[in-house]
């Protein structure tokens, strides 16, 4: 009698398509966000009012939060289908030059993404309660 054990589970094999797919989206997304930086540059040197400032700050944000998700899917797609279900075969995967550039990538772009939300949005100023004012 035969026993047969499937190497890894359908439920990560469609998990690692998926991810394939989004994954390649990845350099449009961080051309978007390249171009979302760029304007925000441009409406800081051109003095714009804060309320602008802040929507480009936004924008900027949002573009470079969906090239993370993508290159976090492109980093578990290079990791490749049994580092889904195996922590162990995640950790060696990472250590391999393609899986190490991507961590490093979704690194680089996790610290700029936080980077920005710290310092790169500008906050609009409150009016004082009369209460206060007072």
């Amino acid at each position: 009698m035969a026993f047969f054990r499937p190497r890894v589970s359908r439920e990560a094999e469609v998990r690692y398509l998926a991810d394939q797919e989004v994954g390649k989206s990845y350099p449009a997304f961080l051309a978007k966000a390249r171009e979302a930086e760029r304007e925000l540059i441009e409406v800081r040197a051109s003095r714009a009012p804060l309320e602008r400032v802040r929507e480009a700050a936004l924008a900027f944000d949002a573009a470079l939060t969906e090239a993370l998700r993508a290159a976090e899917a492109r980093a578990r797609a290079a990791y490749g289908v049994k580092a889904y279900d195996d922590r162990l075969a995640r950790r060696k995967a990472k250590a391999t030059p393609e899986g190490a550039r991507w961590t490093a990538e979704v690194n680089r772009l996790r610290t700029l993404r936080e980077q920005h939300r710290l310092t790169g949005i500008p906050r609009l100023p409150r009016a004082v309660p009369e209460k206060v004012a007072r």
